[in-house]
């Protein structure tokens, strides 16, 4: 396997301009894999044989913090300190609603129907979560105007799908260990151009590690917020670090 192993970071004055120009350059990629995306092992951009780019011609991360992301090898995050919420996609499992609370009990079903209120909730929820964080970045602000040193974050949910039987919701009757699912994918575009430079996705459960959770209202949405947070704080964080 071969890959481009991450530079750390080169002190010294004694080079030419392009060679200050060529390390500024990996210093910052640096920064936004190893503090952005990178895990235990260190990140690297496979550049194997068989690497498997994406279908815009975006190299795949090795050792990412997210379960698979892609970067634009010759990126530059350093430049940008503005973000610019884009799109964003939430898209839920097609599961067969069912109104009998005995048909439930009585079913081996692990996925059940979200009602358009549920379905509300969750987006106001997770679109509220990622705002905030977003919102008490060091380094970042938003904006509502593209320019060159801002970033379009674009993404959403896909597959989401719920644990919980509808009718018990309430009931504090039943432990879970996980109320649902769902797979977050998001962008960093640059704004003028609106080349994506940035691609991740990640799959996870909502789920209390080391404990089971009871089946009600408030527990339930405390779960979700807490799990849509873990996401939003680990993209600020990266996004802070990229300037320090």
């Amino acid at each position: 396997m071969t890959g481009t192993k991450l530079p750390p970071i080169i002190a010294g004055t004694a080079v030419t301009r392009v060679l200050e120009e060529e390390i500024v350059k990996s210093v910052s990629l640096a920064f936004v894999m190893l503090l952005i995306l990178g895990c235990a092992g260190g990140p690297s951009i496979d550049e194997s044989p068989d690497a498997e780019l994406s279908f815009d011609g975006l190299s795949p991360i090795r050792n990412s913090v997210f379960q698979r992301a892609w970067i634009d090898p010759d990126t530059d995050l350093s430049q940008y300190n503005k973000i610019l919420l884009g799109e964003t996609d939430f898209e839920f499992r097609t599961v067969r609603e069912t109104q009998s609370r005995t048909a439930i009990l009585n079913s081996q079903a692990r996925e059940f129907y979200i009602s358009e209120e549920g379905r509300a909730k969750l987006i106001e929820t997770v679109t509220e979560v990622f705002r905030k964080e977003l919102e008490s970045s060091k380094t970042f602000t938003l904006t509502d105007q593209p320019s060159a040193d801002t970033l379009i974050l674009v993404g959403g949910l896909s597959d989401i799908v719920s644990r919980i039987p509808p009718q018990l919701t309430g009931a504090g009757q039943v432990q879970l260990s996980s109320l649902g699912e769902a797979t977050l994918v998001f962008e960093l575009r640059d704004s003028l151009s609106g080349e994506t430079l940035y691609r991740a996705a990640d799959r996870q459960m909502i789920e209390r590690r080391g404990s089971s959770i009871p089946v009600d209202t408030a527990t339930t949405w405390n779960e979700v917020e807490r799990w849509a947070r873990r996401w939003a704080t680990r993209l600020r964080d990266g996004l802070d670090s990229v300037h320090e």
